[in-house]
């Protein structure tokens, strides 16, 4: 049974695939043949899940953007996965009116309202088009999926939730209220398609406020209204512990760690190289980039996407020597029983001995498929590390560690600012917007100083102009103990440093990171635990829409076995590793489920666009 939010997503997409019917299995009949037509959300919802291959054994034959130029297909099914705006509902009008398909399968992404679902029978009506629609689904699958523990709520219209939409100077209320009312409508496909109502904590006096407010009324309207409830007692647990909690978090809580210089695997890829909806592009010198699909199912990413750069490196170098070895198996076998340059008519009519051979070549297609993984990660890797050495980011993330542990400094920030091989000017001022939120006090001639020579390294100051204000504004205490971070370099370059190696990494240090805890996971440990000391208990508040009046009075302490942390204006990938990294750490009661943590966020950007987004909102204050 599928248990992640990912696997419970594909579930039921491939029902959706199937006409609404349980998920077709194979058992020697054809599927239905179908035509697929999306919209953008349906697009970028489908794309990181179901691969075409897929799709095909789902039976699509064609797949099709709602508002592409379409040819009428007598005699064939379509389904139709998009949002209920009124484009889209137009588009279906016209496709009625020109008879485009013989069946019509509309799946809303989100629930359509009354008033559209009747414009659309009127249409359906006037084309006497109304028998041929057969059925029309709400499926309430409005987020975007990337690994079992991650989700999105948008991708190609992400600027329209991010961190510079939702504070922006003219901002209106009424396009917070629209924004908020997006996120909602996401975090509550997330729970309907999990089919749990979860506990509610949100910080107050902010936008994660409005959305825990708005989220909890949505949630009481629908257990409410026992006809048409998608909470049934049966799969949304009566007993607490069986409910996941929901933590939701805003941006401004912590502005460093979203420009912080990263060191594992996976943050790096996304913040070198374009990495969008599991998909990563790699620039190439004077040819066509390469573009690969991290899989899940990729276990050498599974295993390496949170481990630190140069760790990952020697694993790649040991498996490509481990699939020379293998290969090198096999040419011996062929030499041994004279089939080198042999045909394969040969090689059948070879019977005794071929044991060996026959598990060798058996084993091939599993072979190549490993060697085009690896030879993947060779590239990324080798394409990461040029950016390393060009950009010196090892130096820049061994300073920036320092500095958020609060650590002593070998080395003065000016100097830096000041070595023109040391990042590019967005590197730089990514480093000084974190030392300086890190710093208790720097006096006003420091900061001239340090702007003027920022300035003349090209960068530009919007973004430091902003984060001024917000920390004038924020009550943020960074003391020794919230951090805890910091590195270490290890010799454990011999293999790489040889010239046998895919990797030459001279002049890059080895860091390992030391076990550190960023603010969201400290929060999140804060509310697990029940830590009243701290004060963050009282600081958040308290829903649960199973209780027929709502109270702050939460002092209980719940013993939850999920959680699902959730960032409005932006997550990133450092915060999803070190959540994760929180949970491998985390001792277990006797008895206990293991705990299980899901990250959220409205978008999830890289260091470069959201320091793009505080020039906007820099540049806006005069």
């Amino acid at each position: 049974m599928a248990s992640s939010i990912r696997e419970k997503q594909i579930a039921a997409l491939k029902q959706m695939l199937n006409l609404n019917s349980p998920e077709y299995k194979d058992n020697g009949s054809e599927p239905v043949w179908k035509v697929l037509i999306y919209d953008r959300r349906g697009q970028d919802i489908l794309s990181p899940l179901i691969p075409i291959k897929e799709l095909r054994e789902c039976g699509v034959t064609l797949h099709l953007s709602i508002h592409s130029e379409r040819d009428p297909i007598p005699d064939v099914a379509a389904i139709y996965f998009c949002m209920p705006d009124q484009d889209n509902l137009d588009r279906i009008a016209q496709d009625f009116q020109n008879n485009v398909y013989e069946k019509y399968y509309l799946n809303f992404i989100s629930a359509i309202c009354r008033q559209k679902l009747e414009d659309l029978a009127s249409s359906a009506l006037q084309t006497e088009n109304v028998s041929h629609v057969h059925k029309i689904y709400d499926q309430y699958l409005n987020f975007i999926s990337l690994e079992d523990e991650l989700f999105i709520l948008s991708n190609q219209n992400a600027q329209s939730v991010s961190y510079y939409a939702l504070n922006r100077a003219d901002a209106k209320d009424t396009d917070v209220e629209v924004m908020m009312d997006d996120t909602v409508d996401g975090l509550y496909s997330v729970f309907v398609t999990l089919g749990t109502l979860p506990i509610i904590r949100s910080a107050r006096g902010n936008a994660a406020e409005m959305v825990a407010e708005k989220l909890d009324k949505k949630l009481r309207e629908n257990l409410r209204d026992t006809r048409n409830s998608l909470f049934s007692s049966e799969n949304s647990g009566i007993y607490n512990f069986q409910r996941p909690l929901l933590v939701v978090l805003d941006r401004n809580i912590d502005m460093a760690t979203p420009l912080h210089h990263t060191w594992t695997y996976q943050a790096l890829v996304h913040d070198v190289l374009k990495l969008n909806l599991n998909r990563v592009t790699v620039a190439q010198e004077q040819k066509k980039p390469k573009t690969f699909d991290l899989d899940p199912k990729d276990s050498f990413w599974i295993t390496h996407k949170g481990s630190p750069f140069p760790t990952v490196a020697e694993s790649i170098q040991s498996e490509l020597e481990h699939l020379k070895n293998s290969e090198e198996e096999v040419k011996q076998l062929k030499e041994s029983m004279g089939l080198d340059g042999e045909s394969d008519v040969a090689l059948a009519m070879m019977s005794d001995n071929t044991a060996k051979l026959t598990s060798a070549v058996n084993s091939l297609p599993q072979l190549l498929e490993k060697k085009r993984l690896i030879d993947m990660h060779t590239d990324l890797a080798t394409s990461i590390l040029s950016v390393i050495k060009s950009r010196r980011l090892d130096l820049l993330f061994e300073f920036e560690e320092k500095v958020m542990s609060q650590a002593s400094l070998d080395k003065q920030i000016l100097d830096i600012i000041n070595d023109t091989e040391a990042g590019t000017p967005e590197d730089k001022m990514r480093l000084f917007i974190i030392y300086y939120i890190y710093t208790h006090s720097i006096s006003d001639s420091d900061i001239d100083m340090y702007s003027s020579a920022l300035e003349k390294q090209g960068c530009d100051l919007s973004p430091l102009k902003y984060i001024k204000r917000w920390k004038m504004f924020s009550n943020i205490t960074t003391t020794s103990n919230q951090y805890g971070g910091g590195t270490k370099s290890v010799n454990m370059f011999e293999k790489l440093i040889s010239h046998t190696s895919s990797f030459v990494m001279e002049g890059v240090k080895n860091l390992v990171v030391k076990r550190h805890t960023f603010p969201v996971t400290r929060i999140v440990d804060e509310l697990l635990e029940n830590k009243q000391s701290s004060g963050t208990s009282d600081e958040f508040r308290y829903f649960d829409p199973k209780q027929l009046r709502n109270t702050d009075g939460f002092k209980s302490k719940n013993n939850f076995s999920e959680v699902i942390v959730f960032l409005v204006g932006g997550g990133n990938y450092i915060e999803y590793q070190n959540l994760l990294e929180y949970v491998r750490n985390k001792t277990v009661s006797p008895g206990l489920p293991q705990l299980r943590i899901v990250y959220g966020s409205t978008v999830v950007n890289n260091a470069p666009e959201f320091l793009e987004q505080l020039s906007l909102l820099g540049q806006e204050l005069h």
